[in-house]
């Protein structure tokens, strides 16, 4: 019944003629047709096959290497659950280089980060307890800030606006996706302005970060370090009453050593001011927190397609590869071992989140690593599902078919790949990539340029209308 449905749907549209099936040529001739309506520019390239077989189906473009978004994500979570594994656990440490002695550590108190790219306030706030539960009341040296654990980097992408809370910096000491969340609201003819750590139980203050309000209107906001703090202006005809949003943090370190500072001392724990260090000191784990699985990690990334999640965990996975483990060659081991794994053609990954657009890969490659890794790693069960839409842009009501995948957007780029179950039950794995990088180069740090939106909105629709013919034509 829902084959039917689909099919009268496509007769209706004029997708398929009422003579039935098309063959191969007249298949194509139809998807070029929708290719052409969604009057995208760029290119569009895609591969549908069968999960079971591998045959393909359908492709257009298939080797022509493209900038995936945040599809690399999927690359990424193959390459650390095969790595890592799936119960893999991110551990930050604070660490004693001496004993404890009448409660006083005899030497440094080290908050060594992990890498944990999910650490939060509340977890901070928690360790700090647990230091307190310990019998630590102080220390007779330093409170030391190690994030080694993964290279630094001042940005994932650096044609990104300078104010998106996307585009933190990477580092091995991670609090909340290393951003620090900037209020605002009148307060007489002005504005009161605030910089904190936000959790769900606790929002301390944060002094390393601080803002002020410029007589201007654009651009929205500078950035500048300077005197050991991160100083951020903002356009005071931006705001309206009262707001709120997440500002980057380009130096997490120091960000985390500020909050832990101030959630020890309301354990009674008081503290030296926080020095960064380079190397690890020895001495024994005092109190620690994990993370959450890695397959649970996953999810959320692929859920809420977090670029610092991405980063963390395929830098790590690189580490614990025994390669360099800096953005870039992390990028690059992966690509090796991708093309170790399924083959393939041109594959190059500058990053492991997608947000840069130099990463390439074509469809075929995409969907060869789907089909030959994604089902031992449990990949599906990871991916959201994927609501359909209708020629408007509106979701499809009463989907008829399951449709698992992780979506992939930048300005002018969009992108999905994954797994659809056909009415009848055949399991189809697909890739699609649509992407004007012309237009993108042309649009560079802005955070919305002009026609992006509804450049995104189409390409949607066509992503849509292509898995509905999939559905139609093979799902037999």
């Amino acid at each position: 019944m829902f084959r039917r449905d689909l099919l009268n749907g496509l007769l209706a549209g004029g997708l398929i003629t009422a003579a039935g099936l098309p063959g191969r040529a007249q298949a194509q001739s139809q998807a070029e047709a929708l290719v052409s309506a969604a009057g995208l520019g760029g290119d569009v390239a895609y591969v549908v096959a069968d999960l079971r077989t591998g045959l393909v189906l359908e492709e257009r473009g298939a080797s022509k290497p493209m900038a995936p978004a945040s599809t690399a994500k999927v690359i990424t979570s193959l390459y650390a659950l095969e790595t890592l594994g799936p119960e893999f656990r991110f551990v930050t440490r604070l660490v004693a280089t001496g004993p404890v002695v009448g409660g006083i550590v005899q030497g440094d108190l080290v908050l060594a980060g992990g890498g944990d790219p999910t650490l939060g306030t509340d977890d901070l706030a928690d360790l700090a307890a647990d230091l307190a539960r310990a019998g630590v009341r102080g220390v007779s040296g330093r409170f030391l800030i190690w994030g080694g654990a993964i290279p630094y980097a001042g940005e994932i992408d650096r044609e990104q606006p300078v104010h998106v809370g996307y585009n933190p910096a990477i580092s091995g000491m991670i609090l909340n996706y290393n951003r620090v969340h900037f209020e605002w609201r009148r307060a007489g003819s002005g504005y009161q302005l605030g910089m904190d750590a936000r959790g769900a139980k606790v929002q301390p203050r944060a002094y390393t970060a601080d803002a002020s309000l410029s007589n201007r209107k654009a651009p929205l906001f500078t950035y500048e370090q300077r005197g050991g703090k991160e100083h951020w202006t903002v356009a005071a005809g931006a705001l309206g009453k009262a707001g709120s949003r997440w500002l980057p943090v380009r130096d997490p370190t120091a960000y985390a050593g500020d909050v832990f500072q101030t959630l020890a001392r309301a354990q009674g724990v008081p503290l030296p001011a926080p020095q960064n260090v380079e190397a690890l000191p020895g001495g024994t784990v005092v109190a620690s927190h994990a993370s959450a699985p890695l397959s649970v990690i996953l999810r959320d990334m692929m859920k809420y397609s977090t670029n610092l999640t991405a980063e963390a965990v395929g830098m790590t996975t690189s580490r614990y590869r025994k390669v360099n483990a800096s953005r870039g060659a992390s990028g690059a081991a992966m690509a090796e071992w991708l093309k170790a794994r399924v083959g393939g053609g041109t594959l190059k990954f500058a990053d492991h989140s997608g947000l840069g657009a130099d990463t390439r890969i074509s469809a075929m490659d995409m969907v060869r690593a789907l089909r030959l890794l994604g089902p031992q790693a449990g990949l599906r069960g990871l991916m959201k599902g994927f609501d359909l839409r209708d020629e408007t842009g509106r979701k499809l009501q009463n989907q008829p078919f399951a449709i698992d995948a992780k979506t992939g957007t930048l300005n002018f780029v969009s992108t999905l790949a994954g797994y659809m179950t056909a009415p009848d039950g055949t399991e189809l794995v697909f890739a699609i990539f649509t992407g004007d990088l012309g237009r993108r180069a042309r649009a560079a740090r802005q955070e919305q340029p002009e026609g992006s939106v509804g450049w995104v909105k189409r390409s949607k629709i066509l992503q849509s209308q292509l898995l509905m013919r999939w559905a139609a034509l093979y799902g037999s």
